[in-house]
């Protein structure tokens, strides 16, 4: 287990009285040791695990196993599906090429060969992550950042790259595989405040991952501290992106959670907003005593809470699921923030659903709560260009047409402009549109291209220097 994952049964004073369960993780290599697995799964069905689990990353713990899935029912729950891996999760050429060399007992390296190559055929970084979303300084990659919009920078700290579970939709799954070049990760955070201080739009800086809330509490708050000593004016808003509420909540009822709380408060004594940017994906996730509890701390530090979630397949394909999940988060005091579409990436062709059900689902949920959880938005396509809403599907002229807009854009003029896409009822991400109305392109295309072309060299040049 990773040394810095919080297992401690004190509660935030130091008492020993939560009884809180020992924690325990569980991958590929010991997943056939959990009972309820044994008990519901054939020999067959656990070997399709071991297949997929060698391409897409898998990690479950105790939290997860024992107080969110519903083992009356696994092979239907909601939560299962959200970590434990499943045969159609790859495609059946892939599958099978991997099969094949674990009943020869190929050898290691051969094997991870072919693996690693499978990985690369499913878009390891979408939208540009590794391609002109890294930002430079004094001549320097910071590969432990990114930049695409002007306002917000992503940090990587390099102790918070896994997590306490993977969810098998994860977009950034090459964070948890050993392939040289695909994960971002830094501990130099002197660089990062020096990058922020030189960039006054940087308004918001997000610690990402993997998942921040994983590394030990002391380092994290250092962070923290570190940020606020720099003195950063411009720099309004800290957000955490974690799943740690859904996945292990534990983590902020304990003494060491503690550590987390105070480094919160501190950043709004010094007149910073904390963000607490929660994934949550389904509403059983809200439902325990542990993450209520652990909800409630955070709220006490000052802290905002904005949950957010793609819409899956398998997972939370309807309205119903939505509607009371975003009431749940309410009812809790968090805000719900957005809807995302299943992104390009890993095993999108299992979660996918189309463009236009997205959009049907979300129109449906949001017309069955009050206007205290419509702060939510979508669905919305984090792609290469920005953060591209579905609106909805409508009649022009007698052309059905797809209406979308930009909620964030590389280029921020294309913020809130409308624009048309041809009706496709197959659609399920941008690249499977096209501009209605005849158009050869739509509005932002040219100049995207020219982003893009004009990075690639920028990056060509530092590392030829």
């Amino acid at each position: 287990m990773n040394q810095d994952v919080i297992t401690t049964n004190e509660d935030i004073h130091g008492r020993n009285n939560l009884n809180i369960p020992k924690y325990k993780s569980y991958t590929v290599k010991n997943f056939r040791k959990i009972q309820q697995i044994r008990d519901n799964f054939t020999e067959e069905e656990m070997h399709s695990m071991e297949v997929v689990a060698q391409v897409l990353p898998f990690k479950a713990n105790s939290y997860v196993i024992d107080e969110l899935i519903d083992w009356g029912n696994p092979k239907n729950d909601p939560i299962f599906h959200l970590t434990f891996p499943n045969k159609e999760m790859l495609i059946p050429e892939h599958y099978e090429r991997v099969e094949n060399l674990l009943l020869k007992e190929t050898p290691k390296e051969e094997l991870w060969e072919e693996i690693n190559r499978i990985r690369y055929e499913l878009n390891p970084h979408p939208a540009g992550q590794s391609e002109f979303n890294i930002p430079v300084i004094d001549g320097q990659k910071l590969d432990g950042m990114q930049h695409k919009y002007d306002q917000t920078a992503l940090f990587f700290p390099a102790q918070g790259q896994t997590c306490h579970a993977y969810c098998t939709f994860c977009f950034r799954w090459p964070q948890f595989v050993k392939m040289d070049g695909l994960r971002f990760a830094t501990s130099d955070i002197d660089n990062v405040i020096k990058y922020i201080k030189a960039h006054k739009e940087i308004t918001d800086i997000l610690f990402t991952g993997g998942d921040p809330m994983v590394m030990n509490p002391r380092r994290f708050a250092k962070y923290i501290e570190s940020i606020l000593d720099a003195d950063i004016p411009h720099l309004q808003n800290i957000r955490i992106g974690s799943k740690a509420l859904a996945y292990y909540p534990y983590t902020f009822l304990t003494a060491n959670g503690g550590f987390i709380l105070e480094a919160f408060r501190k950043a709004i004594e010094k007149g910073k907003h904390i963000a607490f940017m929660a994934h949550f994906n389904h509403y059983v996730e809200l439902s325990t005593t542990a993450v209520k509890e652990a909800i409630s701390k955070i709220n006490e530090t000052g802290a905002r809470i904005r949950c957010q979630s793609p819409v899956f397949k398998h997972i939370n394909d309807s309205p119903e699921i939505w509607s009371k999940m975003w009431m749940q988060q309410v009812k809790l005091g968090c805000v719900p923030y957005y809807m995302f579409v299943a992104r390009d990436t890993g095993a999108q062709h299992y979660f996918s659903i189309t463009l236009e059900r997205a959009w049907e689902i979300f129109r449906d949920a949001y017309s069955q709560v009050s206007g205290l959880a419509r702060t939510v938005r979508g669905p919305s396509m984090s792609c290469g260009p920005g953060k591209i809403q579905v609106l909805g599907v409508s009649k022009v002229r007698d052309e059905k047409i797809f209406i979308l807009r930009f909620i964030q854009g590389r280029n921020k003029s294309w913020v809130q402009r409308p624009f048309f896409a041809e009706y496709n009822p197959n659609a399920t991400w941008i690249d499977d549109l096209k501009p209605a109305f005849g158009e050869k392109e739509f509005f932002f295309e040219k100049e995207y291209k020219e982003i893009y072309h004009a990075s690639h060299e920028d990056y060509e040049r530092i590392e030829e220097s």
